[in-house]
C-alpha cells in the first residue's frame, strides 16, 4: 500500500488538481512537445506555461532536455503508477456500493411481472 502522506503522492496529486496541467500531460502522452507547444493551446505566456511544467517536473510527471536553445518536454508516467494504486484502494469502496446497486435491480426486475388487465379495467 502506498502511504497516504509521501511528498511525491503530494506533489503528484497537486500537478494533476490543474486542468491546464492534465491538458499538457494529455497532450505529452502522444508525443513529446516544446514548451511553446505545450503552451499554444492556451492563452498564455511561456514564461506562465514554464510555471505549470515546472510543477509537472517537480511531481516527476514529466523531464525536460535542454537541446541548445530549445526545451523539450516528454512523459513521465512511472509516478502516475502510485497515485492509481492509492485510487486503487478507494475502488473496493465504489465497488461494493455498485454491487448492492446491481443486486437490487436484478431482485427488481426479477419481481416484476407482465401487468394484467382485469376485466372492465381500460387502464
Amino acid at each position: 500500500m502506498v502511504e497516504l502522506q509521501t511528498p511525491q503522492l503530494n506533489a503528484i496529486f497537486h500537478a494533476l488538481g490543474d486542468a491546464t496541467r492534465r491538458r499538457m500531460l494529455r497532450d505529452l502522452a502522444d508525443k513529446e512537445r516544446t514548451v511553446g507547444e505545450l503552451a499554444e493551446p492556451f492563452a498564455m505566456s511561456l514564461a506562465a506555461a514554464s510555471k505549470h511544467i515546472k510543477v509537472l517536473e517537480n511531481a516527476g510527471l514529466i523531464r525536460r532536455e535542454v537541446r541548445g536553445r530549445t526545451h523539450l518536454c516528454r512523459l513521465d508516467p512511472g509516478p502516475l503508477a502510485s497515485a492509481h494504486e492509492w485510487l486503487g484502494f478507494y475502488e473496493r469502496f465504489w465497488n461494493a456500493r455498485l454491487d448492492v446497486l446491481e443486486r437490487l435491480l436484478r431482485a427488481e426486475d426479477a419481481g416484476k411481472s407482465p401487468v394484467r388487465k382485469r376485466k372492465g379495467d381500460d387502464r
